[in-house]
């Protein structure tokens, strides 16, 4: 690598996954990213609602190619100004999720139908003692 140009770095051979590397610390180090939010604190927004990338299942490369697709909005509206901020998250619900907190609370979607179905008889008899109308 020589660093004949004060402005841009001149590479002797292209290392795609060097350039990256280089480019991500510099982003890091000058906190590019919150620059871009901080210069643009009052402008107009630009919300781009994303749904989950997965309801019921691990991610896969269709999931990265999707993000990155959806980005392009997100930094183009970036460079005509306007304010967006980035949230990126994942499926808050659907199997993956249930099955998390069934092993975590060492319960069943059976155990719950059960303890269900005792609290609704429970609330049919209060409300019966009390002369409240509800559906059996």
């Amino acid at each position: 690598m020589s660093n004949d140009s004060k402005r841009f770095t001149q590479y002797d051979e292209l290392d795609l996954p060097k350039v990256a590397e280089e480019v991500l610390k510099q982003w890091e180090a000058e906190d590019t990213f919150g620059q871009s939010l901080e210069l643009r604190k009052d402008a107009p927004p630009f919300v781009f609602y994303e749904g989950p990338p997965s309801a019921n299942g691990l991610p896969g490369i269709h999931h990265v190619m999707a993000r990155t697709i959806k980005d392009i909005f997100c930094r183009y509206q970036t460079q005509k100004g306007h304010r967006v901020d980035r949230k990126a998250g994942w499926d808050t619900h659907g199997l993956p999720i249930e099955l998390g907190v069934e092993k975590e609370l060492g319960i069943t979607k059976e155990r719950v139908r059960q303890i269900e179905a005792r609290a609704q008889d429970k609330l049919r008899k209060i409300a019966q003692e009390e002369r409240m109308d509800l559906p059996a």
